[in-house]
């Protein structure tokens, strides 16, 4: 697709350990290149809506875990596969925004899911910042071009000895300003995408 990715890691994923990778949400290109610069292999949880989607759906439905966010049930089928297949160094993905913000928000509020999995299994939260991926693949058709997808993982929010009730908030504002704070202290990423501070 005429695309290079540039990715700086500040600590280094081992191989034989799960992982909650927990990366902005910027384009429909952010889950192929989190695949792209993973070496672990990932079950990715994403809203079923997605499943409508022409010929991205199919592929979707077998990859992912599909949750209906509006169904206890189905939330906690959620957690019953992830503890299926958390194992062997098998990581688990989610964008926490729970969708993709439109071109002038820097990064939505963040939905639990995925730092309550993180906590349940101790499993480390691996925070990413994907910069590129909206301006360079667009949802506008008109929009975007080839160019270097610029990627920064950050030392891991580690999650082991933590309680649900008492730390999910922390935990899960802690990685949003870190995300958020970086965001918005890169030039290129502000004014490329005209996001208001």
């Amino acid at each position: 697709m005429g695309f290079r990715i540039d990715f700086n890691s500040e600590e280094k994923i081992e191989l034989d350990k799960s992982y909650m990778f927990c990366p902005n949400h910027a384009s429909l290109l952010d889950p192929f290149l989190l695949i792209a610069i993973s070496k672990n292999p990932i079950v990715f949880v994403g809203k079923k809506e997605l499943a409508k989607i022409p010929i991205f759906g199919l592929i979707y439905k077998r990859t992912v875990i599909m949750v209906d966010r509006s169904s206890l049930e189905s939330r906690k089928r959620v957690f019953k596969m992830a503890k299926e297949r958390l194992q062997n160094g098998v990581s688990m993905a989610i964008f926490p925004e729970g969708l993709v913000p439109t071109e002038d928000v820097i990064l939505a509020p963040f939905k639990k899911g995925a730092f309550s999995l993180a906590i349940e299994f101790e499993i480390p939260i691996v925070p990413q910042i994907y910069y590129d991926c909206k301006r360079f693949f667009s949802w506008d058709f008109f929009k975007g071009r080839p160019g270097i997808l610029r990627v920064q993982q950050y030392n891991f929010i580690e999650t082991k000895g933590m309680c649900l009730q008492q730390d999910l908030e922390n935990v899960k504002n802690k990685t949003f300003n870190l995300l958020y704070n970086n965001l918005e202290n890169d030039s290129k990423y502000m004014k490329d995408t005209n996001r208001k501070r």
